[in-house]
């Protein structure tokens, strides 16, 4: 007999974790805006540019490495909650700097809530969401970072509009960041207002708690399975850190890591977090620059509709792999337009086609894998590892990319994104397994029992 579910229990549940990825957006792409106002404010060299953006990602690093342990000591709501004080706090800070250090400083402790959320809240959406819909919720957490993303955008573009170059690198830099309080504190009011995690409870031998609100989430069929499986699961496992390296889970870990890797490998944030600098290098004005990137973060926004529209239609694996072939072809197009001095329409569209796939694909699909593959009681450590990698390849991309700009070219740096893309395409063929329409319990077993 099929279940039926209280769909606006679950949508409110799953926005409420969501807003960690509009903040995740928001947070990270501040600095796009920023950054050349900050290069100039305080002097900065390549190398030091490089630091003011990757900083904050030092922290999401530590953050990631630690959100598990925290979540499972915890729970995944007060962690959360946790997180939006620290972003709040942060915003705060990193608004008052007087020198690139205490910036950096600043930016490395909204980090540490950016990673920690960045791995409880699609974590959290997979533990409460039922198998036939947990794909399109935890798309919607994608779906928060990109709004976050475009919504930083147009800010970043109306505080510049406030003042004139030396307003914007004395002042106008500031705002950006200081405008960060606002969502943090809506963060904070939704994760008081949450429910916890059934799986969590029942892990933590809280199971009259997990039952209550189970029934919430769907009728008394889905709440026996869900309450059977749930159980069997923990009751087979001991999770020890030696179980990811040692058995079946292995190749879990190496799936959830190296979709994370590649996302970010594929250049992603330098676009993000350079996109107006990177239209300046191509003859844009400051105000056409800031356009064009509200363009880029409107598209992003758009096609993660597509993912969510094909995410539990079509599957995980087939749009992973069409989109990484197409961010390839994407990037290989942008590093032409930059060898032949080729700029406006024509290479704002092939950013906007690269933009498209990665929405559409690797963007919200390497969320939603790594939060479905690992077995419950390990769910929360495998994560850690998997997106603490994601932060490091988003941190070695986004130090390098102003030196790469300046010694290799643009041209050949995006040549080099392109591939990273295509071998993101060519390990998916062969090892990424679907995961469409499987419970959690039935994922984690087929590692440890695969089907000959």
């Amino acid at each position: 007999m099929k279940s039926k579910y209280n769909y606006s229990f679950l949508l409110i549940m799953t926005l409420a974790a969501s807003f960690g990825g509009f903040l995740f957006g928001y947070d990270t792409a501040v600095v796009s805006g920023a950054i050349g106002f900050l290069k100039n404010h305080f002097q900065l060299n390549a190398d030091l540019t490089g630091w003011a953006a990757s900083s904050l990602l030092v922290g999401c690093m530590l953050g990631a490495g630690g959100a598990g342990t925290l979540g499972d000591r915890f729970g995944r709501k007060w962690t959360l909650f946790a997180c939006a004080v620290i972003f709040a706090l942060s915003s705060v800070v990193t608004a008052m700097a007087d020198s690139i250090d205490f910036f950096a400083w600043s930016r490395f402790g909204g980090g540490l809530a950016i990673g920690a959320a960045s791995m409880l809240s699609p974590l959290y959406i997979a533990e409460i969401a039922p198998k036939q819909i947990r794909g399109t919720l935890v798309a919607l957490y994608q779906m928060a970072i990109v709004v976050g993303i475009m919504g930083v955008f147009f800010v970043n573009l109306q505080i510049q509009r406030m003042g004139d170059e030396s307003w914007n690198i004395a002042t106008g830099w500031r705002w950006m960041f200081a405008s960060m309080v606002i969502p943090s504190s809506i963060f904070g009011l939704l994760m008081l207002l949450a429910c916890e995690s059934p799986r969590w409870l029942l892990k933590m031998g809280r199971g009259k708690e997990a039952r209550a609100i189970l029934e919430k989430v769907g009728d008394a069929g889905h709440v026996e399975s869900e309450m059977k499986e749930i159980q069997e699961a923990l009751q087979e496992e001991e999770g020890r850190w030696s179980e990811l390296f040692t058995t079946g889970y292995s190749r879990a870990l190496v799936i959830g890591t190296a979709l994370a890797v590649f996302s970010q490998l594929s250049g992603i944030n330098a676009i993000i977090y350079f996109a107006p600098e990177i239209f300046r290098t191509a003859g844009a004005t400051r105000d056409s620059a800031f356009m064009q990137t509200v363009v880029i973060g409107v598209v992003n926004f758009l096609f993660t509709f597509v993912a969510l529209w094909f995410i539990d239609r079509a599957g995980r694996k087939p749009l992973l792999i069409i989109g990484t072939l197409v961010q390839a072809l994407s990037l290989t197009l942008v590093g032409i337009m930059f060898e032949f001095s080729i700029s406006g329409a024509p290479l704002l569209i092939c950013i906007v086609a690269f933009t498209g796939a990665f929405a559409t694909a690797s963007g919200p699909i390497t969320w939603i894998v790594n939060s479905e593959i690992f077995p419950t009681k390990l769910r929360g450590r495998a994560m850690s590892i998997s997106i603490l990698a994601l932060w490091l390849a988003d941190f070695l991309v986004t130090q390098t990319f102003p030196a790469l700009r300046e010694g290799i070219g643009p041209a050949k740096t995006f040549w080099v994104y392109g591939f990273f893309s295509l071998l993101s395409g060519i390990f998916v063929i062969f090892m990424v397994p679907e995961t469409k329409g499987r419970t959690l319990e039935e994922i984690e077993r087929s590692w440890l029992h695969p089907k000959p």
